[in-house]
């Protein structure tokens, strides 16, 4: 089985971003970690279609696709429901599920800590 990587792209308002982003490093995320479902997260801004605020893509990677049914089953819906009460219709979140077929480390780059 491959890793799944599940991408959540946030579209925060201007003016709530920074509380939002604190809020999902400190608040959210570990929730969704400490379902023990995925390996590693990502918060990515994106750079290039920034018009109706400013865009994120949150990434959650786990080991197959058994695990990420049994987030959404048992563990999405309560974490999505607290987000959306938190923050309303100020950010608007669309998910895409990746299966990552293929996936290079570079042996050229050093990846270790500055």
């Amino acid at each position: 089985m491959n890793k799944i990587l599940y991408n959540v792209t946030c579209s925060v308002d201007e003016n709530i971003h920074e509380a939002w982003l604190d809020w999902m490093k400190f608040v959210h995320i570990p929730d969704v970690m400490r379902t023990g479902l995925f390996l590693e997260n990502k918060i990515c801004r994106i750079k290039e279609f920034e018009e109706n605020g400013i865009t994120y893509a949150v990434q959650y990677t786990c080991r197959n696709r058994s695990d990420y049914d049994k987030y959404q089953r048992e563990f999405a819906p309560g974490l999505q429901a607290h987000h959306i009460q938190k923050y309303g219709d100020k950010v608007v979140a669309f998910r895409t599920v990746l299966e990552i077929v293929h996936e290079i480390r570079s042996p050229f780059v050093d990846v270790s800590p500055n």
